[in-house]
């Protein structure tokens, strides 16, 4: 299969009841490549005359395809019930271990669309201000039509030239690269990564599009792959006392888990309790992928 094909699905499963799945996140080896990957740029153009001395700069949004072929980070979500515990940077940041550990299936720049600003009533002033003169639909549903895959509508419906921002209405302009609330925590774990926005914007909600090149993300970055010792007790916790959280991961394709654990901030072959090497599925003599969760990880 081409990499176009390929989508990476992960679970997190409550320990408590073994079918019962509380939080989702893939990759998207590949986007764009089957059909067209459409977003905003936000660029400048420059209206001037020196003989009416006047110039202005224009912010302007231009139709895009710059991130056709590029492996997107997407589908995040955790129950409002387990967001807690280290859960958000487990669902979340154990798909970069997987990048790091099959680099190969992935291409050399990553990126992440956020979710844009919504009102109280769930509704986008982009959109209104913007999409629904071209579509004449909800935003929810071409919100649904692209999370389907129904995406050929865009290129049919959407306006070729470039769009003026000081056209559009000031709710409209105020949401061109903001994020929804609930977003928020994303972005600051992406920027935490390295993730930047540079300049692309979702074409419906106007959410940032940020990206980072695949080997400049952190965690692939300062991800370790130490040998694994197990016990019943931290075999350095006499001599270390400043244990703090790690994502581990082992480094099977077909049977990927991943767990957050403490250990020491400075190892060398990774100290893991029975119950996490089970969780894992690995034994002494396996080696894990291991990068130390930020402070703020929540």
């Amino acid at each position: 299969a081409s990499r176009a094909d390929e989508c990476y699905m992960f679970v997190l499963v409550d320990s408590n009841h073994v079918e019962r799945v509380v939080g989702i996140s893939a990759i998207e080896a590949a986007v764009g490549v089957d059909e067209p990957w459409y977003n905003y740029y936000v660029n400048t153009l420059v209206h001037a005359s020196r003989t009416l001395g006047v110039y202005t700069a224009v912010p302007t949004l231009f139709l895009a395809n710059d991130h056709t072929g590029q492996t997107e980070l997407c589908s995040l979500f955790l129950d409002h019930g387990f967001r807690q515990a280290k859960n958000g940077p487990l669902i979340a940041k154990s798909r970069l271990l997987f990048i790091a550990e099959f680099a190969e299936r992935f291409a050399p720049k990553v990126i992440a669309e956020l979710r844009g600003r919504l009102d109280a009533d769930g509704r986008s002033p982009f959109w209104e201000g913007l999409g629904r003169h071209f579509f004449a639909m909800e935003y929810s549903t071409a919100d649904y039509l692209t999370g389907i895959g129904q995406k050929s509508f865009i290129a049919e419906l959407m306006p070729r030239h470039p769009v003026y921002v000081n056209l559009l209405p000031a709710d409209a302009r105020d949401a061109i690269g903001a994020v929804h609330d609930d977003t928020l925590p994303a972005r600051t774990m992406l920027e935490q990564e390295g993730f930047r926005y540079e300049g692309y914007v979702d074409i419906f909600d106007a959410g940032p599009t940020v990206e980072c090149f695949r080997e400049n993300i952190d965690a692939v970055r300062r991800s370790l792959t130490p040998w694994v010792t197990i016990g019943e007790g931290n075999p350095l916790a006499d001599s270390l006392t400043d244990d703090v959280f790690w994502l581990v991961s082992n480094r099977r394709f077909r049977d990927y888990r991943a767990i957050v654990t403490m250990a020491p901030r400075r190892i060398d072959r990774f100290p893991l309790l029975p119950h996490a090497a089970a969780a894992l599925g690995v034994g002494e003599g396996d080696t894990v992928r291991a990068v130390p969760l930020a402070p703020g990880d929540r």
